[in-house]
């Protein structure tokens, strides 16, 4: 009787400790997931965010804050074409925007400043490496975490999907693959949503990467 009572007292402290730990995470602005951390910076994705070109090697940034603004150039070599207009449009409105990041979109785009619009969206295959279809790169680093300004260039005919759009978009708010998340998870593990690799064209944001995103914003 006495034994079983004790265990019963055991799994309420560890429970409870666990409710505190928790709680401590989210204030601390640390992600928790069900299932598992892939929100920049984890145990083995923490090498610094810094502002870059497109053609250089690309580190890990998040978002500077949970108000996220994007535009899709509207002209010029990297003019977003009407389908993949309308996939990024998905993607933000019914991935993005249910979460805790406010999402709207930027008709007068900011490229300089203390406000500038936080993800520019672009459509062409300069600079992007032959194994990839897309990339996202910091244009203006606000610390080693965080951007002010992304940019998110996908290859044109027919790469551009909503899936794949979700997955550089991810990228933008600080999602990172399976094989850097911790507890490490192999980059074709389903559950890690739109951020497997490679990508769906239909795949969305799932439900571990939310919680990763509501725990940090």
């Amino acid at each position: 009787m006495l034994t079983a009572f004790a265990d019963k007292i055991a799994a309420r402290i560890v429970g409870f400790c666990a409710v505190v730990l928790i709680a401590l995470a989210a204030t601390a602005g640390i992600a928790w997931a069900a299932y598992t951390d892939n929100m920049y910076p984890t145990q083995y994705a923490n090498a610094g965010c810094f502002s870059e070109e497109p053609n250089a090697r690309q580190s890990t940034c998040r978002t500077d804050n949970a108000t996220l603004t994007y535009y899709m150039d509207s002209g010029g070599e990297f003019e977003l074409e009407t389908p993949d207009r309308d996939d990024v449009r998905a993607t933000m409105s019914s991935d993005y925007n249910p979460t805790d990041l406010s999402v709207s979109y930027d008709s007068t785009p900011s490229f300089s400043g203390s406000a500038e619009t936080d993800i520019i969206y672009q459509e062409g295959s300069a600079d992007i490496p032959s194994s990839v279809d897309g990339m996202t790169w910091c244009n203006n680093a606000s610390d080693l975490d965080k951007c002010d300004q992304q940019y998110v260039r996908i290859r044109g005919a027919g790469s551009y999907t909503r899936g794949l759009a979700c997955h550089e978009t991810g990228h933008a708010v600080g999602l990172v693959h399976g094989n850097v998340s911790s507890p490490m998870k192999t980059n074709t593990d389903t559950r890690l949503g739109c951020m497997v690799t490679p990508v769906g064209s239909t795949t969305s944001l799932g439900s571990n990467n939310i919680e990763n995103i509501n725990n940090t914003y």
